[in-house]
């Protein structure tokens, strides 16, 4: 897995940081330009809430950026989040990977 020790940036530090301020909006200017609620820009800012496929939509018409560019930074901060707690690191350790029958694989062609 290509995952950093380094925990990434959440999608609100990069919003805020990559967007809002370039573009001097506020989180109610934001808020009013995507018409999702002033409530939900700032819990995604403040890292308390992720960035759905609803919101990553409207960022994306409103900055020209793909859907997909949002819901990527969401996706890795998850899977950052995942594999760092103790009871994930323990699981995966259990399970061994499958070992391709090769014989198998030859006869089927």
């Amino acid at each position: 897995m290509n995952i950093t020790e380094r925990k990434p940036f959440t999608p609100g530090e990069i919003l805020q940081e990559e967007f809002m301020e370039p573009y001097e909006l506020t989180q109610t200017k934001l808020a009013e330009l995507t018409g999702l609620g002033r409530r939900r820009i700032n819990e995604i800012i403040n890292g308390r809430r992720g960035v759905t496929p609803d919101t990553a939509l409207r960022l994306a018409k409103l900055f020209k950026v793909s859907p997909d560019y949002w819901l990527n930074l969401q996706i890795k901060l998850d899977l950052w989040n995942e594999l760092h707690k103790k009871s994930e690191k323990e699981l995966l350790r259990k399970i061994k990977p499958l070992k391709l029958n090769l014989a198998y694989v030859n006869t089927a062609a």
